[in-house]
């Protein structure tokens, strides 16, 4: 879904904010987006900055991690202590998607990609330069990768 190449060496930790869940993904593309669509406005009060952890992921504390199914195609997942936002994870493939912040500093990320751009506010813009999917053109994307 990214243009950037690189990836971590090894894996990533990250945690909620109470530590009661962990997270450690491996081989992760050091590329961030923001999703601008309604569920993940609601969710979150605005957009929601992710990186792509592919299906390489470990959740511990599992008795702390509550779902919740968005939509036909994904679910979201949070702590039941702290409420911080987990994940995103398509139900298809176990498709990862997870908030950029819970990983801290990481060296060489780069936000090159913005997804539901339709449903953006109109009253906040980035500078960065990054791609811009239409929901439709992120469904065709998500469709073409599984077939």
């Amino acid at each position: 879904m990214s243009a950037s190449k690189i990836q971590t060496q090894g894996a990533i930790h990250g945690h909620c904010l109470c530590a009661k869940v962990k997270i450690k993904a491996t081989g992760v593309a050091l590329s961030a987006g923001a999703c601008h669509c309604q569920y993940c406005q609601r969710w979150s009060g605005g957009p929601l900055f992710t990186l792509d952890c592919g299906t390489e992921v470990k959740l511990d504390g599992a008795c702390f991690i509550s779902g919740f199914h968005s939509s036909e195609w994904a679910e979201r997942g949070f702590c039941n202590n702290c409420g911080t936002h987990l994940f995103y994870r398509l139900k298809q493939n176990g498709r990862y998607f997870i908030p950029v912040g819970l990983f801290g500093p990481l060296k060489d990320l780069v936000f090159d990609h913005q997804i539901f751009i339709e449903q953006k506010p109109d009253w906040y813009c980035f500078s960065n330069k990054t791609s811009e999917l239409t929901g439709d053109e992120i469904f065709a994307l998500f469709t073409e990768e599984s077939n």
